[in-house]
């Protein structure tokens, strides 16, 4: 009697967990309809996004980071800076007050350049594995429907983990690209986000989408490539579908291959094994087309923009200014 109990048990077991396998596979209904992907943009005049305006012109574009509520959204809508990562890695993760900055951005916008608002990028605390995104995509979609412009994942280790932050990102009805399950977005999620966009709800559900996937997309997407496992896949995480940008996470990477801060001296981003891990990253952004992303300074900035780098820290700095000057840009910020 006990074995039978026990191979009932077994065998229940099994079932429930190829029941929960097949509930996480996409399904498409055959009757969802589906718009064919734009082989070109098809809006006209400025994008919502000011990041891709530049790039569109071959411009590099400079960012400034931080965190806070509505006030320091009225600050950061005169920022010089292209655009703004805002912080929930290590900042509190608090989606009510992203949307008082989002709000406070509006309200003291435009931008110099004509833009509703600067782009805003969030970093988010779901360590990059498969199982993370998994369970946490909630975070990504809570950004999204604060009226951002895109997510930046830390700590990107597998292609299956970016995979699940755009799908995550994405619409059910959006258009299909192949290596990509359908979306997961659901309704209400519009609302706020169109309002910071200055759109409406069913314009922004059309190009509320990964560009330079869709040429109408909106939205960018990156990935920190920070530990030795995402260098292990590097090349593969950069090719997924949806993927704009990746940087090489100097800090993170320094824990992993110096150690402790203190415990030696020299090395830093200069160090042989760190140099390596650099321009691994930026060799796999340049074969994937997509761009990299780079700490500057005024003394260096010159040299990372030669070096094929198409963001920099540094928004409202001299080092921005100077990197501006170098590439003739004529536009506004």
């Amino acid at each position: 009697m006990r074995t039978r109990t026990l191979v009932l048990a077994g065998l229940t077991a099994a079932l429930l967990t190829t029941m929960s396998t097949r509930a996480q596979q996409p399904v498409s209904p055959d009757n969802a309809p589906v718009p064919e992907m734009p082989k070109q943009a098809t809006r006209t005049g400025k994008h919502v996004n000011r990041i891709i305006d530049m790039w569109l012109k071959g411009q590099p574009v400079y960012y400034a980071q931080i965190a806070g509520g509505y006030d320091k959204g009225k600050e950061m809508a005169a920022t010089k800076a292209d655009y703004i990562t805002y912080e929930m890695e290590h900042g509190p993760l608090d989606f009510k007050e992203l949307r008082d900055f989002m709000r406070g951005l509006v309200e003291a916008g435009p931008t110099r350049s004509g833009h509703k608002t600067p782009a805003v990028i969030v970093t988010l605390p779901i360590p990059g594995t498969t199982d993370a995104l998994r369970a946490n995509a909630w975070m990504v979609q809570q950004a999204l429907a604060a009226g951002v412009h895109g997510i930046l994942l830390c700590n990107a280790e597998s292609p299956e983990a970016a995979r699940l932050m755009i799908e995550a990102s994405r619409y059910p009805f959006a258009p299909r690209v192949e290596g990509l399950a359908q979306g997961t977005r659901g309704n209400g999620s519009q609302g706020y986000a169109s309002q910071m966009w200055g759109v409406t709800s069913e314009e922004y559900m059309r190009i509320a989408d990964p560009w330079p996937m869709n040429p109408d997309g909106e939205m960018l997407f990156g990935l920190k490539i920070e530990n030795p496992r995402a260098d292990a896949n590097v090349e593969t995480s950069v090719r997924v579908p949806g993927i704009a940008f990746a940087e090489w996470g100097p800090g993170d990477h320094g824990f992993h291959i110096m150690g402790r801060p203190g415990t030696y001296s020299g090395g830093g981003e200069s160090a042989p094994q760190m140099a390596a891990v650099r321009r691994r990253v930026l060799n796999a952004t340049k074969a994937a087309g997509i761009r990299f992303l780079n700490a500057c300074n005024e003394n260096n900035v010159i040299d990372q923009l030669k070096d094929g780098v198409m963001i920099c820290t540094g928004g409202d700095t001299p080092a921005a200014d100077k990197g501006r000057a170098f590439t003739k840009r004529t536009d506004p910020w």
